[in-house]
């Protein structure tokens, strides 16, 4: 049997959903690569072929075979961006991390690492020791925060980060639970309430949140509030098993049947 350093393909799938970013995007990328040892392939996921983040990617791509465009077909937004780029996923570890340059990409093979030991979720924690937020809306921030240590505390959750989106994931218990986020970066606290509901170990490790330095955020906190409130009900919730799961995404699937006929 082959050991993970050695089996063929990449051994971490590194997800970036991307919007307009154009030229922004290639210091990100360089510092991605020259952080990340291990297999990878990057998915770079933009909602239309007329992003200004294509060419800059396809153009990338020529020296650089590890990366790979995707147009996302599932709707607009980064919910579903993120959604689609994980399904694209050849790895059986996925990282979601941001086309702004925020995350550091030195974690990526700690997080990656910590999945392949057994983790369905593995968070970079800017609210541990060690980590640290600088820059960025403090209303945004100090939301975060709370939300973090008191799913913490009260729900043992398993990190005191949950609203990060930059996360690595199991593919397999991504697809088992399924993602019902269609917005924003819910999609962060979705998965990690899941784990928790399934009983499932989430671990985290220190990292450094630096506020973009170039481009424009997407981020509405007012807008996307509601939506992480939803998760951090959920996360309180009885244990639940992946047939549990599977039986609301067949109900949620069927409803929307239902609305579209």
């Amino acid at each position: 049997m082959q050991s993970a350093e050695t089996a063929p393909g990449p051994r971490v799938s590194i997800v970036i959903p991307a919007y307009n970013e154009g030229v922004h995007i290639v210091p990100v990328l360089d510092r991605l690569f020259e952080a990340v040892s291990l297999p990878c392939e990057v998915i770079v996921v933009v909602d239309f072929p007329e992003d200004e983040t294509v060419p800059v990617v396809e153009e990338y791509s020529r020296e650089e075979p590890r990366i790979r465009l995707a147009i996302n077909t599932y709707g607009r937004g980064p919910a579903n961006a993120i959604r689609f780029g994980i399904d694209s996923a050849s790895a059986p570890v996925a990282v979601v991390t941001m086309a702004d340059g925020c995350d550091d990409a030195r974690q990526i093979d700690d997080l990656t690492r910590l999945v392949e030991r057994g983790v369905a979720v593995a968070a970079a924690s800017r609210y541990m020791a060690g980590g640290q937020q600088v820059g960025g809306p403090a209303l945004k921030g100090m939301i975060s925060k709370l939300a973090g240590r008191s799913l913490r505390i009260f729900a043992r959750i398993g990190t005191r980060d949950a609203t990060n989106s930059y996360k690595a994931y199991s593919t397999e218990f991504v697809r088992q639970v399924g993602i019902e986020s269609r917005a924003g970066f819910e999609i962060g606290i979705e998965l990690t309430a899941k784990a928790r509901r399934m009983r499932l170990p989430v671990a985290e490790i220190p990292t450094i949140w630096l506020d973009r330095q170039a481009g424009v955020s997407n981020f509405k906190v007012a807008q996307w509030i509601p939506k992480y409130l939803k998760w951090y009900r959920f996360a309180f919730g009885p244990r639940m098993t992946a047939a549990q799961f599977q039986a609301r995404q067949s109900a949620r699937s069927q409803a929307k049947k239902t609305e579209e006929d």
